[in-house]
């Protein structure tokens, strides 16, 4: 799956590093360049591509579209790290650690900005539609980020209201993405609506997949501590499920847990309860449901079947990973 991605990753990587900044003041854009040079998979403008190329066979006709994406993406990324005041993003100093957060906030909102310049390249109705999904998924993205913020003030959230803030925080950039491409591609405003549903819920499929890992996944191949998610009592479909489905005594014992300051006794105990409660196969069940409805999407999208086994390997790899 991987080698049939990279000629979209390879493409992007060239028009982003094509990609012409001012060089003054340098403050502003060296760590707009310095970011962007991090890498990543890059998997939201590929998705953008490879949408388009469902309608249209020169995928490159909607690169504009995949890199604003893309610097919307880093946008995010940048200030979601000032909130977190996070010191390390992909292994390197984050642009508030290595500069400063007034400067991290003003680059992010030079890329927001970037983001939009490139829609302008588009002409009539793609551009009217192109910036319509974009300020939504903005505005909702915004959203989902206020409501896990607010979640961390709160003892116990619903678990609806959690599948709402992962939806407006992450899956909705996945549908903008692939919606994108088709609008581009000048798809039918039905092939349109499918495909930006087949990236929201696979989007959440996606973090639902990402709760799991983070207790189930093997250290070494996940690249991040194993039960960090339980060791910062962080509210992921697997801690909500459980205080919703235990019984008073178990409820008891989770509260308890939650409090413990060793990290290693705090993981195994929640884990115990968590296999008390199956609460990974629950999880994993609702997951396997999401990426079910986001197959049915895809196949309700009217092109030929052929076009669509990318999206739809792709979709299988990436709710098979192991890390």
């Amino acid at each position: 799956m991987t080698s049939s991605l990279s000629k979209y990753q390879e493409a992007i990587e060239k028009a982003l590093s094509n990609y012409q900044l001012p060089e003054q003041p340098a403050n502003l854009y060296d760590p707009i360049r310095y970011f962007l040079n991090l890498g990543g998979k890059r998997m939201r403008p590929v998705l953008t591509l490879m949408s388009h190329e469902l309608f249209h066979p020169e995928y490159n006709r909607a690169m504009a579209a995949a890199l604003s994406i893309e610097l919307f993406h880093n946008f995010s990324l940048i200030h979601d790290d000032i909130m977190d005041e996070a010191p390390l993003r992909r292994g390197k100093e984050t642009v508030h650690s290595k500069w400063n957060s007034n400067i991290a906030i003003l680059s992010g909102d030079v890329l927001l900005v970037e983001g939009f310049k490139l829609l302008t390249t588009y002409d009539g109705t793609v551009l009217k539609r192109t910036l319509e999904l974009f300020n939504r998924t903005a505005t909702e993205v915004c959203d989902g980020q206020q409501m896990d913020m607010d979640f961390e003030s709160l003892d116990e959230v619903p678990i609806d209201d959690y599948l709402k803030m992962i939806r407006l925080k992450t899956a909705v950039l996945v549908g903008c993405s692939l919606e994108m491409g088709a609008i581009v591609g000048e798809a039918s405003d039905s092939d349109c609506k499918e495909l930006y549903n087949f990236g929201v819920n696979l989007g959440i499929a996606f973090q639902l997949q990402d709760d799991i890992l983070d207790v189930y996944a093997h250290g070494d191949q996940f690249g991040k501590q194993i039960g960090g998610d339980i060791i910062s009592n962080k509210k992921t479909y697997l801690l909500l499920r459980a205080l919703e489905d235990a019984d008073e005594e178990q409820k008891e014992r989770l509260r308890a847990l939650l409090q413990e300051t060793d990290p290693q006794t705090k993981v195994k105990g929640v884990m115990a309860l968590y296999e008390e409660l199956n609460i990974r196969e629950k999880a994993t069940q609702r997951m396997n449901e999401y990426h079910a409805t986001a197959m049915g999407n895809l196949n309700d999208i009217q092109v030929a079947e052929d076009k669509k086994e990318a999206l739809r390997l792709l979709a299988d790899f990436l709710l098979n990973r192991q890390h």
